[in-house]
């Protein structure tokens, strides 16, 4: 595969990485697939009763891992504040050759927003190791050569995805433009909608209302052609570490429901971005281990690529949910937080 070199250089200017993402894996997996832990072999619907508790984190983890990829929320941090001995862990890592990489759903910031983030809550993550899914958003547009349709891109989201596709100089309209909108709903009022819009993006909305979900609705309903792209479907997310908030997977599902189309995913679960490492770094996937909070994206995607995986109770999933009879969707191992990679 040849890869698009004008989104990384225009991303931020310290970052080595170019785009690599495939159009064909851009659709979301979620049928059960095979992965090789170091010492059995699973099918993601297992019965999670099985999953050990990480106890011996050298010779079941370390030992057999070159490269962690880490969620952020739930794992890094809740909300805007961090846990507790994660610079010390990550630096921990650093020092045994690890290699990592943060991969985050949340479509709010660019890469360059979530650089700022790290370095404010004091670690020094080179831009590099940064994926966002408003980053996956543009480097799929960028991918499938979308700029040459002319058209222009209707925005469910905020600035992080904006930003990521003024980058690659691709026109959109909606987004923080169309906070506290509202339609005519009188008698005979009608929303005017753009007939260039050529892809509908849904991002997390904060600020989401009826004006855009119609505006979205009407381009992907009417616009012949017009595509509906979803950064992730998380059910929930952490706003703040006080409570869960309602995710992503609320505003595209209320996009779903008023077009009847299912959308193309560029966040986790989407081998998009386990593609980029792959083949552009060179990876072995049999030692990349995916760590993070949630079954349905973090695991999945893992399980799903071939990768080990570690489920962290830090964020969204408890204990009793991982091991209880309803869940089908199993991890190599599960710790309390990414501190249990190193003995006390």
């Amino acid at each position: 595969m040849k890869f698009a070199r004008s989104l990384v250089t225009t991303v931020l200017a310290s970052a080595s990485c170019v785009s690599a993402f495939s159009p064909k894996a851009a659709r979301a997996v979620s049928s059960p697939a095979l992965f090789t832990s170091s010492s059995r072999t699973f099918k993601s619907t297992a019965l999670n009763a099985q999953v050990p508790k990480l106890s011996d984190p050298q010779s079941n983890l370390l030992d057999n891992v070159d490269v962690f990829i880490f969620d952020c929320d739930g794992v890094i941090w809740r909300g805007d504040s961090l846990i507790d001995g994660i610079p010390e862990t990550l630096d921990k890592l650093r020092a045994a050759g690890k290699k990592m990489f943060f991969v985050t759903n949340n479509s709010t910031k660019s890469r360059a927003g979530y650089k700022k983030k790290f370095d404010s809550l004091g670690l020094d993550i080179p831009p590099e190791e940064i994926f966002s899914s408003s980053f996956a958003a543009a480097a799929y547009l960028e991918q499938t050569k979308f700029k040459d349709t002319g058209k222009k891109v209707y925005i469910i989201g905020e600035v992080g995805i904006c930003d990521e596709l003024d980058l690659i100089d691709v026109p959109w309209i909606g987004g923080p433009n169309d906070k506290g909108k509202e339609p005519d709903m009188g008698p005979g009022g009608k929303l005017e909608h753009d007939k260039d819009v050529g892809a509908v993006i849904v991002g997390f909305d904060r600020h989401v209302n009826y004006y855009k979900i119609q505006s979205a609705q009407l381009c992907i309903n009417e616009n012949p052609g017009c595509e509906f792209i979803a950064t992730n479907l998380d059910a929930v997310t952490h706003l703040t570490d006080a409570q869960e908030w309602a995710g992503n997977g609320s505003m595209v599902g209320a996009i779903k429901g008023c077009t009847g189309k299912e959308p193309t995913v560029v966040g986790k679960p989407s081998p998009l971005m386990i593609d980029y490492l792959e083949e552009k770094l060179n990876l072995d996937k049999s030692r990349i281990c995916m760590v993070g909070d949630r079954l349905d994206t973090d695991v999945l995607f893992g399980t799903d690529n071939g990768l080990k995986t570690v489920l962290v109770l830090s964020g969204v999933t408890s204990e009793e949910k991982l091991l209880s009879e309803e869940n089908k969707i199993t991890p190599d191992f599960y710790a309390d937080d990414i501190n249990a990679f190193f003995d006390s």
